[in-house]
């Protein structure tokens, strides 16, 4: 007899293991519920379900009649009229607007004051009557010439009735109505850009224009865009209002049809149907050109539209993306970063003194500081030391005395014993050789980190791209951010903002470095890695001059040390001696108290 025992039966039915400690993978989730929700919902799907009712199942609406007259070929002629006046009204008007705009904020007051008026006149004419005006200039002007003023030379010259057409007033009241209210909106997105981002492209040296179309405007935009779609959506439905002219747009097309016809609310409805797909079309356009300025304005950007349905219906997509993130990112490496300049420039300042009003922040000032040191300045808050930093590149301007690099006077031309104050343009020409890290770092937001480090080398340089982003890489490896290069700032922690910032600034291969206050805007766990870089560069034969709080780091990397108070030097000298052997008794009280 033979005895078989199936194991498989006796595993089935052996008890199940219990689960360890803390493993809750097995248990089922119940999901809250919201009762208040739910009513919410069902209130709302009888609100939807009661005015679709009432619009379908209501037969004086005269849907038959809508469908007969909604693809009509009067009605689309009306449409294309409709749309081509809201693109050339939008277009010229926000033109129009960006150079109104550009005036008000000039330092030119009479440009501004011109601005000001043509603002003020056509945003208080009312649009209607502006188009009438318009339609009857030539009975005000019998023609329109174009030549040289009070010379009676004429190079050409139109019949105004003739040149004055129904849809050229059309046009050019929507263009002259449209830019007063589009230059406000642009002025004010303008404002809105931080002080600290202008500071930063002049400090790079970047011409005005620059500024203004690469750093300023797409800041701006993220201000500007919302306002402006929405006096874009108010201009096409303000096309309704050149029916005064018998111009046969949209809204004048439907008004003759329903006069024949007497299908009044069919009508209008066609009209409103085709307004609605104007604005939803206006609507996606919006949000697109809103997602492409709000680049670095967000850690997690949301996916547009497209690509949300593109990863939906093709997966493999995101599987094998380029974008995809990594599963491990590359350990972040040092270099030396000493090689990187050969020479820095001596700095001399004499005599200077700036006041804010009636407070004096720097009082005869004077200072010489020698090629590739280190020199690190001291003082309670207040003393003028961020001040001094900013006059040496020029970003503040004294009212007394001068500051220069390898004898070149910043901010003046020399012709023998004359000096001549430069203009803004050539002021950032040579300011190219200073180089500054600012406090709160002052990235370009929207700008990712290897766009900032580049940006002013191609601009001011002239170097190729391609160069200046092997160099910019090779930048950001020695600052440890290699794998950074296409993060924008906002995704970085404040120290490898800080380094970006250290190597936008290193970019430009400047002679004199300055740091104001580098560490200031960091956690102390940040503080170290931030100050490593800098000890590299201390050996970098570039000159560095340091605002700093940082006792002991100031102690470790000066070559000079200098100490400040209420706008005056009370203390210069070595590290030894000025730590260790104070001579003003205001340092000695000073040191006390931080060391």
């Amino acid at each position: 007899m033979t005895v078989t025992t199936d194991f498989n039966d006796v595993a089935v039915a052996a008890p199940k293991a219990p689960a360890a400690k803390g493993d809750y993978s097995h248990y089922r989730i119940v999901p809250a519920r919201y009762p208040a929700r739910t009513v919410g919902t069902v209130f709302a799907l009888l609100v939807i379900a009661a005015a679709l009712h009432s619009i379908f199942g209501n037969p004086r609406w005269g849907w038959d009649v809508f469908a007969e007259w909604f693809f009509a070929e009067p009605v689309l002629v009306g449409l294309g009229r409709t749309l081509l006046l809201t693109f050339l009204g939008a277009l010229f008007g926000f033109l129009l607007g960006t150079g109104l705009a550009l005036a008000r904020v000039s330092r030119s007051p009479l440009l501004a004051g011109v601005s000001w008026v043509y603002i003020w006149i056509f945003r208080s004419i009312p649009l209607i009557v502006l188009l009438l005006i318009l339609n009857n200039l030539g009975y005000l002007y019998e023609t329109i010439t174009v030549g040289v003023p009070y010379t009676g030379i004429n190079f050409f010259s139109w019949n105004t009735t003739q040149l004055i057409t129904p849809f050229a007033a059309a046009v050019l009241g929507l263009t002259l109505n449209q830019a007063a209210f589009a230059s406000e909106i642009i002025r004010g997105g303008i404002l809105s850009v931080d002080q600290g981002q202008l500071e930063a492209a002049s400090a790079l040296g970047l011409p005005r224009s620059r500024q203004a179309s690469r750093i300023v405007l797409p800041q701006a935009m993220r201000s500007i865009l919302p306002t402006a779609f929405n006096d874009i959506i108010g201009l096409a439905k303000g096309t309704s209002q050149v029916y005064i002219l018998a111009l046969p747009e949209l809204f004048y097309t439907i008004q003759i049809i329903y006069r024949r016809n007497l299908e009044v609310i069919p009508l209008l409805m066609v009209a409103t149907v085709w307004y609605l797909v104007i604005l939803t079309v206006l609507s996606i356009v919006q949000h697109h050109i809103e997602r492409h300025y709000a680049r670095g304005a967000l850690r997690n950007p949301p996916p547009s539209i497209f690509s949300s349905l593109y990863r939906r219906f093709v997966p493999q997509a995101v599987e094998t993306g380029e974008a995809a993130e990594p599963a491990v990112r590359p350990a972040e490496r040092r270099v030396d970063i000493a090689p990187l300049h050969a020479r820095g420039g001596d700095v001399t300042i004499h005599g200077v003194s700036k006041s804010y009003g009636y407070l004096k922040v720097l009082d005869n000032v004077t200072l010489s500081i020698p090629a590739g040191s280190v020199t690190t300045i001291l003082g309670q808050s207040g003393s003028g030391k961020s001040t001094l930093l900013r006059s040496i590149n020029h970003l503040e301007r004294v009212d007394e005395g001068f500051i220069a690099i390898d004898g070149e006077l910043i901010g003046y031309r020399q012709d023998g014993e004359t000096l001549y104050e430069l203009k803004e343009k050539d002021i950032l020409k040579r300011r190219v050789e200073v180089g500054m890290v600012f406090q709160s770092f002052n990235l370009f937001p929207h700008l990712t980190v290897l766009e900032n480090v580049i940006e002013a080398p191609i601009t001011v340089r002239r170097i190729p791209k391609e160069q200046a982003e092997a160099e910019a890489r090779d930048l950001l490896a020695r600052v440890g951010l290699a794998d950074k290069a296409q993060a924008y700032p906002r995704q970085l922690s404040g120290g490898q903002q800080q380094r970006v910032a250290i190597a936008r600034a290193l970019a430009l291969k400047p002679k004199v470095l300055l740091f104001d206050e580098p560490t200031s805007a960091l956690d102390p766990e940040l503080v170290n890695e931030v100050l490593d870089v800098i000890k590299e560069l201390a050996r970098s034969g570039t000159t560095l001059i340091i605002v700093t709080h940082e006792i002991g780091f100031a102690r470790e990397v000066s070559d000079l040390v200098v100490f400040m108070e209420q706008g005056r030097i009370l203390e210069t000298g070595t590290p030894e001696k000025v730590f260790n052997r104070p001579e003003h008794p205001r340092t000695a009280e000073f040191l006390a108290k931080v060391l």
